[in-house]
């Protein structure tokens, strides 16, 4: 695959996908290219279509952390650890595929560039 972005969200907390976990991908100027939840595969549905509007820049994706947990049952406090995560990131070669895969808790969270 070349160009573009995939992002895939697990919840370690439960050991799978976390589907149903709401997130936006956009640029960091704050315009948004695609709002959507997790699917029953950790995928976000719809972002590899759009795989032309991610050029050389910098992105946000911003993952309501706290909602999920709440809807999954979670005692969270008030103020969570973690309540709209907002995780920005550069692509530097717009040639090159870019895969986002968070490992997520409510206290915590993993991720690194991969699909290079």
């Amino acid at each position: 695959m070349n160009g573009g972005l995939s992002i895939h969200v697990v919840d370690i907390a439960s050991g799978r996908v976390a589907q149903g976990l709401e997130l936006s991908v956009g640029r960091y100027d704050g315009s948004v290219i695609l709002h959507g939840r997790i699917d029953e595969r950790g995928l976000l549905p719809g972002l590899e279509a759009l795989s032309e509007q991610f050029g050389s820049g910098v992105y946000e994706v911003r993952l309501q952390v706290a909602d999920f947990y709440r809807a999954a049952g979670a005692a969270l406090p008030d103020t969570p650890f973690l309540d709209e995560l907002i995780y920005r990131f550069g692509i530097g070669d717009a040639h090159q595929h870019y895969h986002l895969p968070f490992k997520l808790t409510a206290w915590g969270l993993s991720c690194f560039r991969g699909g290079a």
